[in-house]
Protein backbone atom coordinates (compact mmCIF):
# COMPACT_ATOMS: atom_id res chain seq x y z
CA UNK A 1 0.00 0.00 0.00
CA UNK A 2 2.86 2.36 0.83
CA UNK A 3 4.48 1.67 -2.55
CA UNK A 4 1.19 2.43 -4.30
CA UNK A 5 0.81 5.76 -2.49
CA UNK A 6 4.35 6.74 -3.49
CA UNK A 7 3.52 6.04 -7.13
CA UNK A 8 0.40 8.17 -6.94
CA UNK A 9 2.39 10.94 -5.28
CA UNK A 10 4.89 10.88 -8.12
CA UNK A 11 2.09 10.86 -10.68
CA UNK A 12 0.49 13.83 -8.96
CA UNK A 13 3.73 15.74 -9.42
CA UNK A 14 3.35 15.46 -13.21
CA UNK A 15 0.92 18.19 -14.28
CA UNK A 16 1.53 17.38 -17.95
CA UNK A 17 0.20 13.86 -17.31
CA UNK A 18 -2.98 15.17 -15.71
CA UNK A 19 -3.34 17.67 -18.54
CA UNK A 20 -3.03 14.92 -21.14
CA UNK A 21 -5.60 12.65 -19.51
CA UNK A 22 -8.01 15.51 -18.85
CA UNK A 23 -7.90 16.58 -22.50
CA UNK A 24 -8.49 13.01 -23.67
CA UNK A 25 -11.37 12.74 -21.18
CA UNK A 26 -12.91 15.94 -22.60
CA UNK A 27 -12.48 14.54 -26.10
CA UNK A 28 -14.34 11.35 -25.16
CA UNK A 29 -17.15 13.36 -23.53
CA UNK A 30 -17.44 15.93 -26.33
CA UNK A 31 -20.32 14.15 -28.17
CA UNK A 32 -22.35 14.39 -24.92
CA UNK A 33 -21.52 17.94 -23.81
CA UNK A 34 -23.04 20.05 -26.59
CA UNK A 35 -26.77 19.35 -26.29
CA UNK A 36 -27.97 21.92 -23.70
CA UNK A 37 -26.83 24.57 -21.22
CA UNK A 38 -26.15 22.11 -18.39
CA UNK A 39 -23.83 19.99 -20.50
CA UNK A 40 -22.22 23.16 -21.86
CA UNK A 41 -21.53 24.12 -18.23
CA UNK A 42 -19.88 20.76 -17.60
CA UNK A 43 -17.74 21.22 -20.68
CA UNK A 44 -16.79 24.74 -19.57
CA UNK A 45 -15.81 23.54 -16.07
CA UNK A 46 -13.55 20.87 -17.56
CA UNK A 47 -12.04 23.40 -19.96
CA UNK A 48 -11.47 25.77 -17.06
CA UNK A 49 -9.65 23.00 -15.22
CA UNK A 50 -7.47 22.52 -18.31
CA UNK A 51 -6.58 26.22 -18.25
CA UNK A 52 -5.71 26.00 -14.55
CA UNK A 53 -3.40 23.07 -15.28
CA UNK A 54 -1.90 25.07 -18.13
CA UNK A 55 -1.21 27.89 -15.68
CA UNK A 56 0.62 25.41 -13.44
CA UNK A 57 2.63 24.06 -16.38
CA UNK A 58 3.55 27.57 -17.48
CA UNK A 59 4.67 28.36 -13.94
CA UNK A 60 6.97 25.31 -13.88
CA UNK A 61 8.37 25.87 -17.36
CA UNK A 62 11.42 27.97 -18.28
CA UNK A 63 9.21 30.56 -20.03
CA UNK A 64 7.03 31.40 -17.02
CA UNK A 65 6.10 35.08 -17.10
CA UNK A 66 3.13 37.24 -16.21
CA UNK A 67 2.10 36.97 -19.86
CA UNK A 68 1.26 33.29 -19.53
CA UNK A 69 -0.84 33.78 -16.41
CA UNK A 70 -2.58 36.75 -18.01
CA UNK A 71 -3.53 34.62 -21.03
CA UNK A 72 -5.13 32.01 -18.76
CA UNK A 73 -7.04 34.62 -16.71
CA UNK A 74 -8.33 36.43 -19.80
CA UNK A 75 -9.30 33.12 -21.45
CA UNK A 76 -11.26 32.05 -18.36
CA UNK A 77 -13.01 35.41 -18.18
CA UNK A 78 -13.99 35.54 -21.85
CA UNK A 79 -15.13 31.92 -21.98
CA UNK A 80 -17.20 32.51 -18.83
CA UNK A 81 -18.88 35.48 -20.51
CA UNK A 82 -19.68 33.33 -23.54
CA UNK A 83 -21.08 30.55 -21.31
CA UNK A 84 -23.44 33.00 -19.60
CA UNK A 85 -24.82 34.02 -22.98
CA UNK A 86 -23.50 37.58 -22.85
CA UNK A 87 -20.92 37.21 -25.58
CA UNK A 88 -21.15 38.57 -29.10
CA UNK A 89 -19.47 36.80 -32.04
CA UNK A 90 -16.46 39.09 -31.59
CA UNK A 91 -16.15 38.07 -27.92
CA UNK A 92 -16.46 34.40 -28.87
CA UNK A 93 -13.71 34.79 -31.45
CA UNK A 94 -11.53 36.68 -28.95
CA UNK A 95 -12.07 33.94 -26.33
CA UNK A 96 -11.05 31.26 -28.81
CA UNK A 97 -7.95 33.18 -29.89
CA UNK A 98 -6.81 33.84 -26.30
CA UNK A 99 -7.41 30.19 -25.35
CA UNK A 100 -5.36 29.10 -28.37
CA UNK A 101 -2.58 31.47 -27.31
CA UNK A 102 -2.58 29.99 -23.78
CA UNK A 103 -2.38 26.44 -25.14
CA UNK A 104 0.46 27.34 -27.53
CA UNK A 105 2.31 29.15 -24.74
CA UNK A 106 2.08 26.06 -22.54
CA UNK A 107 3.19 23.84 -25.42
CA UNK A 108 6.32 25.90 -25.95
CA UNK A 109 7.01 25.79 -22.22
CA UNK A 110 6.85 21.99 -22.28
CA UNK A 111 9.07 21.89 -25.37
CA UNK A 112 11.73 23.99 -23.66
CA UNK A 113 11.47 21.78 -20.57
CA UNK A 114 11.93 18.65 -22.70
CA UNK A 115 14.91 20.01 -24.60
CA UNK A 116 16.62 21.14 -21.39
CA UNK A 117 16.93 17.58 -20.03
CA UNK A 118 19.79 15.25 -20.90
CA UNK A 119 18.04 11.95 -20.14
CA UNK A 120 14.64 10.52 -20.99
CA UNK A 121 12.31 10.38 -17.98
CA UNK A 122 8.61 9.74 -17.46
CA UNK A 123 8.09 13.50 -17.51
CA UNK A 124 9.31 13.76 -21.11
CA UNK A 125 6.95 11.04 -22.31
CA UNK A 126 3.88 12.71 -20.81
CA UNK A 127 5.11 16.12 -21.92
CA UNK A 128 5.58 14.93 -25.52
CA UNK A 129 2.01 13.61 -25.66
CA UNK A 130 0.68 16.73 -23.94
CA UNK A 131 2.44 18.98 -26.47
CA UNK A 132 0.67 17.16 -29.30
CA UNK A 133 -2.76 17.59 -27.70
CA UNK A 134 -2.04 21.20 -26.74
CA UNK A 135 -1.30 22.10 -30.36
CA UNK A 136 -4.34 20.12 -31.56
CA UNK A 137 -6.62 21.99 -29.17
CA UNK A 138 -5.00 25.33 -29.97
CA UNK A 139 -5.65 24.96 -33.69
CA UNK A 140 -9.20 23.78 -33.03
CA UNK A 141 -9.77 27.02 -31.11
CA UNK A 142 -8.26 28.96 -34.01
CA UNK A 143 -10.53 27.10 -36.45
CA UNK A 144 -13.51 28.05 -34.28
CA UNK A 145 -12.46 31.69 -34.24
CA UNK A 146 -11.93 31.56 -38.00
CA UNK A 147 -15.42 30.29 -38.77
CA UNK A 148 -16.87 32.86 -36.35
CA UNK A 149 -15.16 35.68 -38.24
CA UNK A 150 -15.49 34.10 -41.69
CA UNK A 151 -18.69 31.99 -41.79
CA UNK A 152 -18.61 28.77 -43.80
CA UNK A 153 -14.81 28.57 -43.52
CA UNK A 154 -15.01 24.79 -43.20
CA UNK A 155 -17.32 22.39 -44.97
CA UNK A 156 -17.68 18.94 -46.48
CA UNK A 157 -18.07 20.54 -49.92
CA UNK A 158 -17.10 23.88 -51.38
CA UNK A 159 -20.78 24.88 -51.32
CA UNK A 160 -21.32 24.07 -47.65
CA UNK A 161 -22.77 26.94 -45.59
CA UNK A 162 -22.92 25.26 -42.20
CA UNK A 163 -20.75 26.11 -39.24
CA UNK A 164 -18.89 23.06 -38.01
CA UNK A 165 -19.38 21.83 -34.45
CA UNK A 166 -16.56 21.77 -31.91
CA UNK A 167 -16.25 18.00 -32.34
CA UNK A 168 -15.88 18.49 -36.11
CA UNK A 169 -13.13 21.05 -35.59
CA UNK A 170 -11.17 19.00 -33.04
CA UNK A 171 -11.43 15.98 -35.35
CA UNK A 172 -10.11 18.11 -38.22
CA UNK A 173 -7.30 19.39 -36.01
CA UNK A 174 -6.16 15.91 -34.96
CA UNK A 175 -6.42 14.68 -38.55
CA UNK A 176 -4.30 17.51 -39.93
CA UNK A 177 -1.69 17.44 -37.18
CA UNK A 178 -1.24 13.66 -37.25
CA UNK A 179 -0.95 13.65 -41.04
CA UNK A 180 -3.51 10.85 -41.39
CA UNK A 181 -5.76 12.91 -43.66
CA UNK A 182 -8.90 11.13 -42.43
CA UNK A 183 -11.07 14.23 -42.07
CA UNK A 184 -13.86 14.82 -44.57
CA UNK A 185 -13.95 18.54 -43.64
CA UNK A 186 -12.35 20.96 -46.08
CA UNK A 187 -10.89 24.41 -45.40
CA UNK A 188 -12.90 26.71 -47.66
CA UNK A 189 -11.96 30.30 -46.84
CA UNK A 190 -8.40 31.65 -47.39
CA UNK A 191 -7.95 32.17 -43.64
CA UNK A 192 -8.96 28.56 -42.96
CA UNK A 193 -6.49 27.29 -45.56
CA UNK A 194 -3.69 29.32 -43.97
CA UNK A 195 -4.47 27.89 -40.52
CA UNK A 196 -4.56 24.33 -41.87
CA UNK A 197 -1.24 24.87 -43.65
CA UNK A 198 0.33 26.17 -40.44
CA UNK A 199 -0.90 23.13 -38.52
CA UNK A 200 0.49 20.83 -41.18
CA UNK A 201 3.85 22.51 -40.66
CA UNK A 202 3.58 22.12 -36.88
CA UNK A 203 2.71 18.43 -37.27
CA UNK A 204 5.74 17.77 -39.46
CA UNK A 205 8.05 19.71 -37.13
CA UNK A 206 6.65 17.82 -34.14
CA UNK A 207 7.76 14.54 -35.69
CA UNK A 208 11.09 15.96 -36.81
CA UNK A 209 12.04 17.64 -33.53
CA UNK A 210 10.13 16.16 -30.60
CA UNK A 211 10.07 12.49 -31.58
CA UNK A 212 13.70 12.54 -32.73
CA UNK A 213 14.63 14.23 -29.44
CA UNK A 214 12.94 11.47 -27.42
CA UNK A 215 14.75 8.82 -29.44
CA UNK A 216 18.07 10.57 -28.84
CA UNK A 217 17.44 10.84 -25.10
CA UNK A 218 16.52 7.16 -24.95
CA UNK A 219 19.77 6.25 -26.73
CA UNK A 220 21.88 8.43 -24.42
CA UNK A 221 20.28 6.84 -21.37
CA UNK A 222 21.00 3.26 -22.52
CA UNK A 223 24.15 3.55 -24.62
CA UNK A 224 27.04 1.26 -23.62
CA UNK A 225 29.70 2.82 -21.37
CA UNK A 226 32.35 2.21 -24.07
CA UNK A 227 30.56 4.75 -26.29
CA UNK A 228 30.70 7.46 -23.63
Amino acid sequence: MNHLSINWKRFGALPSAWLLFLQLFILILSPLTNSNMSTHAISWCLSALVLILIAKIIQLSPIYTAVGTSLVVVALTLSGIVLMGWGSPSILAAANIVEAAAYIYAAFGLLMYMFADKYLTRDELFAAAAVFTLFAWAFAFLYSACQTIYPASFGVTSASQLSRSWLDLIFLSFSVQSGTGLSDILPISPAARVLVALQMFCGVMYLALVVSRLVALQYIQHKPPSEG
